[in-house]
């Protein structure tokens, strides 16, 4: 990654520029079927990315501030909107980030309430309300994708703003399955308010809870009301990616808790399992993390591929990456990730 480079001098700088390496200049351990993939998917091109740019969020607690990061060439390309785990930012999560903007994806990033930099505690008087204002402010975004554009320099004119895809991880899979068409149940079992939106037309639930039940612990009960989902009104064309040694302490089940959105939803076309994969999913918020409990860039290589090519083929149904990406992962008892489909 090159330095950090000020656009402008003085008190009026909000933004910084900065190029990102493309997915292929990672010191990420190389595997067959690493190999398999970056056949399938090209070459990633160099990406550049800027921070923090401001959006209209008038009714919000704090500003609202996201990151845009784009390929440094290339023409009609799709959105992804990202939503960060608990307590995360807009500087999060850059292995993901750069790979899919290497790819050819504009992402942007919101850093979400619960950001760890705005500190708002489970006691603060604002957190009740953090689990809504989330998918607002995807929504947010979604609106002003014209400011967004117009905030990286070279940007204009380069997005297809009728391709647009949401991905999330953890507390931000439960904020983007909301955009897909998923429900909060209230305390009746009655399904909560329909906040999908149609613009977004695929998404990818990285590590999202699983229904409620009797598993789910007190402390969740009490403190995260969007821990009761309904996945039934999930039509939006999803991928689920789940790890089966994530075991939570937010619930008594075991790792199948993280798959109940494809086996609950009409939507999710396909899981995707991480063999030995924790909830950061080997480090997906950021090389050496503190809260990454299986720290590995191959797993984490694989996550950027696999959901690159089922991002690729939703988006454009002429567009077989996924296909073949599939085709390409191992079946033996040691393969390191596993497709089940409908």
């Amino acid at each position: 990654m090159r330095n950090t480079v000020p656009l402008l001098s003085g008190t009026s700088l909000r933004f910084i520029l900065r190029q990102r390496t493309a997915p292929g200049r990672n010191p990420v351990p190389t595997t067959s079927t690493s190999t398999a993939l970056d056949t399938i998917l090209g070459a990633g091109v160099p990406v550049v990315s800027v921070a923090p740019v401001d959006l209209d969020a008038p009714d919000r607690p704090l500003p609202l501030q996201v990151r845009v990061s784009a390929p440094v060439t290339g023409s009609d390309l799709p959105v992804l909107l990202f939503s960060h785990g608990n307590g995360q930012h807009l500087d999060a999560y850059a292995p993901l980030v750069s790979s899919w903007a290497s790819y050819g994806f504009v992402v942007v990033q919101p850093t979400h309430l619960d950001s760890r930099r705005n500190g708002f505690g489970f006691d603060h008087p604002v957190f009740p309300s953090i689990w809504r204002e989330r998918t607002t402010d995807l929504v947010r975004v979604l609106d002003q994708l014209e400011t967004v554009e117009a905030a990286l320099p070279g940007l204009a004119g380069r997005v297809d703003h009728t391709r647009v895809a949401a991905v999330g991880h953890s507390w931000g899979a439960q904020s983007v399955q909301a955009l897909l068409g998923a429900r909060v149940l209230d305390d009746q079992g009655r399904p909560g308010e329909d906040r999908r939106d149609t613009r977004v037309t695929a998404g990818v639930l990285l590590a999202a809870t699983g229904v409620a039940g009797d598993e789910l612990v007190p402390f969740a009960a009490e403190n995260f009301p969007f821990m009761r989902p309904s996945f039934a009104e999930l039509t939006t064309r999803t991928l689920v990616v789940a790890g089966d040694r994530d075991q939570s302490a937010m619930s008594t089940r075991g790792p199948d808790w993280f798959t109940d959105a494809f086996t609950s939803s009409p939507g999710a076309t396909d899981l995707l399992t991480l063999h030995g994969g924790e909830h950061g999913l080997g480090g997906i918020s950021g090389y050496e993390a503190a809260e990454t409990t299986d720290e590995d860039p191959a797993r984490v290589a694989l996550v950027q591929r696999l959901t690159t090519a089922y991002l690729r083929s939703a988006l454009d149904p002429e567009d077989d990456a996924w296909e073949r990406a599939r085709a390409s992962l191992p079946t033996t008892p040691d393969a390191p990730a596993s497709v089940t489909g409908r």
